[in-house]
């Protein structure tokens, strides 16, 4: 299993996430967050949001595995003008992601 992986933006810009091993906390700081469903070819987006509390990103996790979600990503991401521009970005190129808005 890969630590950080990239997910593209409609505009063909990447952005570098973290995997939320299951069980540890994660820091309440702002940020972006993906839900993924590992396959063999890869990752399936599933769900891409964005929150001012990345410790509050599993809140739609029960949801997110009845749809096969198997992992989180996260990117520190404090800026809210930054986190927006970048949530709507990485939704763009993920259009049949579901589009979860900002979990607090």
């Amino acid at each position: 299993m890969k630590d950080f992986i990239d997910f593209q933006g409609a505009s063909r810009a990447r952005y570098r996430f973290r995997i939320w091993a299951e069980g540890a906390a994660h820091l309440p700081v702002a940020g972006n967050y993906v839900y993924v469903r590992e396959e063999p070819e890869g990752f399936k987006v599933l769900t891409v949001g964005q929150t001012n509390d990345l410790s509050k990103a599993r809140g739609e996790w029960t949801k997110a595995t009845r749809r096969g979600a198997t992992h989180v990503f996260t990117r520190l991401n404090v800026a809210r003008a930054v986190r927006i521009a970048e949530h709507e970005d990485i939704a763009g190129h993920y259009k049949t992601a579901h589009v979860s808005e900002a979990v607090d």
